[in-house]
């Protein structure tokens, strides 16, 4: 069991970069202990850079989400811990582009809501009931400008971003007065390694300009730290798209996004 330190903790999914690691930097920044997690071993590497010359803790938890017993791996990692968790910060996700019917594998969609659906809410089930009978704690989903509108070539991680929108904004209504905030970050395209991974480096949105992860961190941290509903976060560009996403029909949304996500549309 750790002995408490005397600082806040936070517990940060999917922070071996991009985004996440942003995100637990803010925190490490804000004087936090933190319990990072990601699947791959730059986790480790991510620790060691959030780490303020002995001040904080930083435990570096390398689990695969995408299964139960991942997060069940994850949340046993963090009740040894013995510390209650003050700020949770579910950001792990990964996206898939490609047209649904004719080009894209199952299996990784599947693995797709694994990642973004079934483990938020498994996380969030863990933690949350520990945070309400404190009276106390901040829960920050990473959610997405995608969650508006239809995602034409990208259909999975759109409707998964959706619903954990939907998740966020419910959970956040049944919590209200008992003292635990919820919070959705909804960036728009991002510069980190998503669209490497998601196979749409072919692409108008993966090829173009995109959103500096640090910036929209530092406006997800300071929405967090407000007890604000949600925060569309990053350029300006960004949140003009996200205030047009409002008032739009869906038939627009889904062509403007077909003209983002085609493959090949970069060329």
């Amino acid at each position: 069991m750790t002995t408490p330190t005397g600082r806040e903790f936070a517990v940060v999914t999917g922070a071996s970069s991009g985004i996440g690691y942003e995100l637990a930097r803010q925190f490490a920044d804000h004087g936090y202990d933190l319990l990072i997690t990601a699947e791959d071993d730059g986790i480790e590497q991510a620790a060691a850079g959030l780490r303020r010359d002995g001040q904080n803790e930083v435990i570096a938890v390398r689990a695969d989400l995408a299964t139960y017993n991942g997060v069940e791996k994850l949340y046993e990692q963090l009740r040894e811990t013995g510390r209650p968790v003050d700020a949770l910060a579910l950001n792990a996700g990964r996206g898939l582009g490609g047209d649904f019917t004719r080009d894209t594998d199952l299996r990784e969609e599947l693995n797709i809501i694994d990642v973004n659906v079934t483990s938020t809410v498994h996380l969030a089930k863990r933690v949350l009931p520990d945070m309400v009978a404190r009276g106390s704690g901040r829960v920050l989903f990473t959610s997405s400008i995608a969650s508006m509108m239809p995602g034409t070539y990208q259909a999975v991680y759109n409707a998964s971003k959706s619903f954990v929108q939907s998740f966020a904004e419910a959970v956040r209504a049944e919590l209200k007065d008992t003292g635990v905030t919820v919070t959705s970050l909804m960036p728009g395209p991002t510069d980190t390694n998503f669209f490497e991974r998601a196979d749409m480096m072919d692409t108008r949105v993966g090829a173009g300009e995109k959103d500096d992860p640090a910036q929209v961190a530092e406006q997800g941290f300071k929405a967090l730290m407000k007890g604000e509903e949600k925060v569309v976060a990053g350029s300006l560009k960004t949140r003009v798209q996200g205030a047009a996403s409002k008032i739009m029909p869906d038939r627009a949304k889904a062509e403007m996004h077909r003209k983002m996500a085609e493959p090949g549309s970069a060329d």
